[in-house]
This record gives C-alpha cells, sequence and structure tokens, in this order.
C-alpha cells in the first residue's frame, strides 16, 4: 500500500474511534466497495481498528411477520440511549438486491431512534449473496463498536438462511413472537428453536394482553419440552408491550442476563472466536464466488457448462470438477 494511502487511512481510523460520524459513514462505504484497491485499504482500517472492537453487546432480532420488530427496536433502542448508550441498528435482508430491502420502510417506523444523535442506524448493503450482505455486516458492526457503540441490533429483515447468519454475528439471538393464532408453535417448527436465546411475545397490552400471557404460557411448556429433548439451553419467555414500552426494561435485562452466563462460563470468547472461522470461510466462498463471476473466460465456460447439465449432457459432478479446474482448486 502507497504511503500516502496508509496515512490516510491511519487518519480515518484515527477519526472513528473519536466517534466521528462521517468518518463511520466514509468507512462503510470503504467496505462496502468493491474495487480492489478499497478493498486493501479497507482491510487495513479493520486491521487497524481491530483492538477497539468486541466490546459491545451484540443482539440479533427476528420474529414472525406483523410482529414489529422495527417498532421493537425503535422502543428499545430509544430505551438504552436514554440510560446513556449508544446504540447502532444494522440490518441483513437478502432481498434488497431486488426490491431495495424494507430498511428505509422501517426508518419511519423508527422515528424516535432515527432522530436520536445517540442511535445509528444502517441498511443492508446490496450484494450479490447472503453471504457477501452478511459479510458487510459483520464488518460495519466491527467499525461501530471502534466508534464507541456499546450496542450493536442486528435486524434479519429476510427469512431462513438470514436468520442463520445474524444468529451467528451475535452474542443474544432474540425471537419476537405474535400472541394467539398459533403462530408461537410455528416459530418452534420454523427451527428457531436451535436459534433462540430469548423468545419474547409482543402486544402484551390493553385487550391482547391475557392472549400474550397465554401465548407465553404455551410457548414455554413447548420449550421446555423440546429443549430437554434436544439438550439444548431453555431460553426465558417475556412479553413486552413494543407500543407502551412495558416490559421492555425486562427484555434489555434478560440480554444482559444471557451475556453475564456466556461470559462467566467462558462461553462467549469460545463463542466468537467460532464466529470468526466460520466468517473467514463465508469470505473464502465469497471470493471463489466472484472469480466466478468476473473472470471472463471462466464465466464463458461456466454459460456452456449450464448448458450441458440442463440438456442432460453433461453431469453435474462432472461439471462442478471442471470448474474446480478452472479455478485450479
Amino acid at each position: 500500500m502507497k504511503a500516502a494511502n496508509r496515512h490516510a487511512v491511519q487518519d480515518l481510523a484515527a477519526r472513528l474511534r473519536k466517534g466521528e460520524r462521517a468518518a463511520l459513514a466514509q468507512a462503510i462505504t470503504l467496505v462496502e466497495s468493491k474495487k480492489p484497491e478499497h478493498r486493501e485499504r479497507a482491510q487495513e482500517l479493520l486491521k487497524a481498528l481491530l483492538p477497539a472492537t468486541g466490546k459491545a453487546v451484540r443482539i440479533g432480532i427476528t420474529g414472525v411477520p406483523g410482529v414489529g420488530k422495527s417498532t421493537t427496536i425503535d422502543a428499545l433502542g430509544t430505551f438504552l440511549t436514554g440510560k446513556g448508550h449508544r446504540v447502532a441498528v444494522l440490518a441483513v435482508d437478502p432481498s434488497s438486491v431486488r426490491s431495495g430491502g424494507s430498511i428505509l420502510g422501517d426508518k419511519t417506523r423508527m422515528q424516535r431512534l432515527a432522530a436520536d444523535e445517540r442511535a445509528f442506524i444502517r441498511p443492508s448493503p446490496s450484494a450479490g449473496t447472503l453471504g457477501g450482505v452478511a459479510s458487510r455486516t459483520r464488518e460495519t458492526m466491527l467499525l461501530c463498536e471502534a466508534a464507541g457503540y456499546d450496542v450493536v441490533l442486528v435486524e434479519t429483515v429476510g427469512a431462513g438462511q438470514s436468520e442463520v447468519a445474524v444468529a451467528d454475528m451475535t452474542d443474544t439471538f432474540l425471537v419476537l413472537m405474535l400472541p394467539g393464532a398459533g403462530d408461537e408453535l410455528q416459530g418452534i417448527k420454523k427451527g428457531l428453536l436451535e436459534l433462540a436465546d430469548i423468545v419474547a411475545v409482543n402486544k402484551a397490552d390493553g385487550d391482547n394482553l391475557p392472549r400474550a400471557r397465554a401465548a407465553a404460557v404455551t410457548l414455554k411448556a413447548a420449550l421446555h419440552i423440546l429443549a430437554t429433548s434436544a439438550g439444548v439451553d431453555e431460553p426465558p419467555v417475556l412479553t413486552y408491550s413494543a407500543l407502551t414500552g412495558g416490559g421492555i426494561g425486562e427484555l434489555w435485562q434478560a440480554a444482559l442476563d444471557h451475556r453475564e452466563r456466556l461470559e462467566q462460563s467462558g462461553r462467549l470468547v469460545e463463542k466468537r472466536r467460532a464466529q470468526h472461522v466460520r466468517w473467514m470461510w463465508t469470505l473464502i466462498d465469497e471470493r471463489f464466488r466472484e472469480r466466478l463471476r468476473t473472470d471472463p473466460a471462466i464465466r464463458s465456460r461456466l454459460r456452456s457448462l449450464e448448458t450441458a447439465v440442463a440438456s442432460g449432457k453433461l453431469p453435474p459432478a462432472l461439471a462442478a470438477d471442471e470448474i474446480a479446474d478452472l479455478l485450479k482448486l
């Protein structure tokens, strides 16, 4: 790297560590860039900032459609900034490539947090794969931590694989549920039990309060049985109202309690180390995919291989072997 570029990276790192929002925005733009020269500078920046990262409380948030994720994040984030915390809200949205994602709409539903100087809201970047989106979100999370944000909320806007991606970059995974209508049991069927560290039933207010409490009882009983059979920790089940703010403090305390248990048992360090290794392999996979997309000779051959496989003239395994040869694997 040229001396001028190295000096620029060091200056950016120093400004970011002081908490300058402009520096944070500039750094995020740098890590999201696909230009090779920007990637080199971005990695140099992340390397310089790494000692200032890792101290934040990282919480992943997901939920069934209509559960009120954005309203919950707005309520929780505002509660936290009111307690003196600095809160970063990030999103993992694999659909953003096609639709632009929903984070802009979410911002209108996070009106208090969006206007809060102690909060920072960032949508997921447009990328070709979920791995690419999650990779940029991880790097953005580190930048936010280095800039002094001590709570990072990572929202999964999509479903399925994106939930796994978010759970794999956070310490505590919060699953939001709706009262009644069998939604609480549907969430378990989707395999969220394996990911959930905390389960919370929203809309526990007004006429919904009895239904929310009943849903929590049903969930707790089902989770106890399933957790016992699966040999995993049983997640606590809470009720709260994102609309009124009732139960938000208890939700935050549950997250702190979970983190404390991880720290005391030594599992937090183990968990983050394992996440770093999986992140490395995700990046390796991303590099290979990028090579497939950008190398003209490989792209040309890929089209003919796809045609041969689709027509039944070539077994998929042989096509994969040829692609591996092209990549010199």
